[in-house]
């Protein structure tokens, strides 16, 4: 029996989709509620790099972008040294509903790891997503 490999998060916003776009998409959105710094070269192949206060930094490679609907990249995983090439693939789903959107958020790749990198990478995601979403959903409400 193997790992689960998938985080899946989904919630509603009171923002249209182009709202939460510009919050998942741009630097200005992203510093805002998931780092502290953040750049971003918004394209299949480009990269992103944000940064926090407390110094830690993550680099990340755009995979997908279908403006408003997903956005999808890969990022280092939590745990692993800095060099190590194995990622997880982050994808963010946005769809309308009424006059807020709908986002689902899917992170994959946790199976490649073995027992003792996993519960560091995975446990820790899971309450990151769930802390993350609910730093979205404030800034957009602020906004």
């Amino acid at each position: 029996m193997g790992f689960p490999d998938r985080i899946e998060r989904t919630v509603e916003i009171a923002h249209p989709p182009a709202a939460v776009w510009g919050a998942l998409t741009t630097a200005e959105g992203l510093s805002a509620w998931f780092g502290n710094e953040a750049t971003i070269d918004l394209r299949p192949g480009g990269s992103a790099r944000m940064s926090w206060t407390n110094g830690f930094t993550v680099d990340m490679r755009i995979e997908r972008v279908e403006e408003p609907t997903v956005f999808g990249f890969t990022w280092q995983i939590n745990g692993l040294p800095k060099d190590d090439p194995r990622r997880t693939y982050v994808e963010f789903t946005l769809e309308p509903i009424g006059s807020g959107t709908r986002l689902t958020v899917v992170e994959t790749g946790f199976a490649q790891l073995p027992a003792e990198a996993y519960h560091t990478a995975y446990d820790g995601n899971v309450k990151g997503w769930a802390s993350e979403l609910g730093e979205l959903v404030s800034y957009l409400d602020a906004a």
